[in-house]
């Protein structure tokens, strides 16, 4: 289709400060570094896709995406932009990995290909709003005090579940979780995530078994993600279900895991699979396999959560949403998009497309690169 050509990409890095520092085992997050992508076809359709790189997760960092992405709209300018799967391989004949950046280019194409249907995108993606999603609200590592007030504080404002950042010492960890079931009660839904912080199967057994008292869910990541040879004999030993996060990024990892037996769930992330055309077979493959799934992200603003929705919304396995980021900025900057509602519950817009964009006001003013 002539008018689907893309005849425009505009790139733009997205900084804006959070309420109060956000840390995991891997580090202290105080900023978000993010890149917002446009690509114009033809027919005046525009679409809107963001990254929010991890540099200790998937190497990528806002200057990488910024010129990576230049990289990227060499390739696709005069593409059709209906052709995803001819974009997506053009991507990655261009380069290796870089699955943030991908990422954004994806949600963009799919924006488009979805309007250009007439549908939202979880209805392009083949999904129906047949379930309510809720997210959870996370609780930073760091001192048991503040992490049991924070957890009592989400838990009033009415948050279905809270996940707790974990991944340090034994008895530190242990602290913390008695420390927040000493504040929220047993009942309240509890989940946890090392982020790879325990690093041995065997010590990670030591921790899960320490911390199997106290109710919890699931736990996301325990080992490093280079062990996931091991990760099954985790999964074996613990009471508490395992899902795989870091050691999850596309289809590929997703299928070996299911080969191995070594997890019982899968996180899967825009950011981590380059998308939606691979976050969807990672979907597809657990669904196969009988498992539950969460769909989470990293820093993205509502822009990038909103694209996590649809994900959401187009696979009956996923049972979990870990979309609280945006509500740790100090500014939101997209128009459109998902709305936070009472008690975690996530409404997803019904226009053709994504159904967000990024604020002109907020694009004025930042760095930006166009062809």
């Amino acid at each position: 289709m002539q008018g689907s050509i893309i005849q425009s990409v505009e790139i733009y890095k997205l900084f804006i400060p959070l309420k109060e520092p956000f840390v995991i085992s891997l580090g202290p997050i105080n900023n978000v570094q993010n890149v917002v992508v446009i690509l114009r076809t033809a027919d005046g359709c525009a679409g809107y896709g963001e990254c929010s790189p991890y540099m200790t997760i998937n190497g990528e960092s806002v200057d990488t995406c910024f010129i990576v992405g230049q990289y990227f709209a060499q390739v696709l300018k005069g593409k059709n932009a209906l052709d995803i799967a001819g974009c997506i391989e053009a991507m990655d004949k261009t380069i290796y990995a870089n699955s943030s950046i991908k990422s954004a280019f994806d949600i963009a194409l799919h924006d488009i290909a979805a309007q250009h249907s007439g549908v939202p995108l979880y209805k392009f993606l083949g999904g129906e709003k047949n379930k309510i999603l809720e997210t959870d609200m996370t609780v930073s590592i760091g001192d048991p005090q503040k992490m049991k007030d924070d957890a009592i504080k989400f838990k009033a404002q009415g948050f279905p579940a809270i996940k707790v950042k974990l991944g340090g010492k034994k008895e530190d960890d242990v602290e913390r979780i008695k420390a927040i079931r000493e504040g929220i009660g047993m009942e309240h839904p509890l989940r946890i995530d090392a982020n790879q912080g325990w690093r041995t199967p065997d010590y990670a057994i030591e921790v899960l078994k320490a911390l199997s008292e106290f109710n919890v869910e699931h736990c996301e990541e325990p080992i490093s993600r280079h062990r996931f040879m091991e990760l099954n004999k985790v999964s074996l030993s613990s009471l508490i279900p395992i899902m795989a996060d870091e050691s999850c990024g596309d289809e590929w990892d997703a299928e070996r895991l299911i080969q191995l037996k070594a997890c019982q769930m899968f996180n899967i992330k825009l950011g981590k699979s380059s998308g939606f055309y691979k976050g969807k077979k990672i979907a597809e493959l657990g669904a196969a396999a009988g498992m539950h799934m969460q769909v989470g992200g990293f820093m993205e603003s509502r822009l990038g959560m909103t694209a996590a929705a649809h994900l959401a919304l187009s696979n009956d396995h996923i049972v979990h949403c870990d979309f609280d980021t945006p509500l740790m900025f100090t500014e939101d900057p997209v128009i459109g998009g998902i709305k936070y509602l009472d008690k975690g519950v996530i409404d997803v817009p019904d226009v053709p497309g994504l159904g967000a964009v990024i604020d002109d006001t907020y694009l004025k003013k930042a760095e930006s690169w166009s062809l």
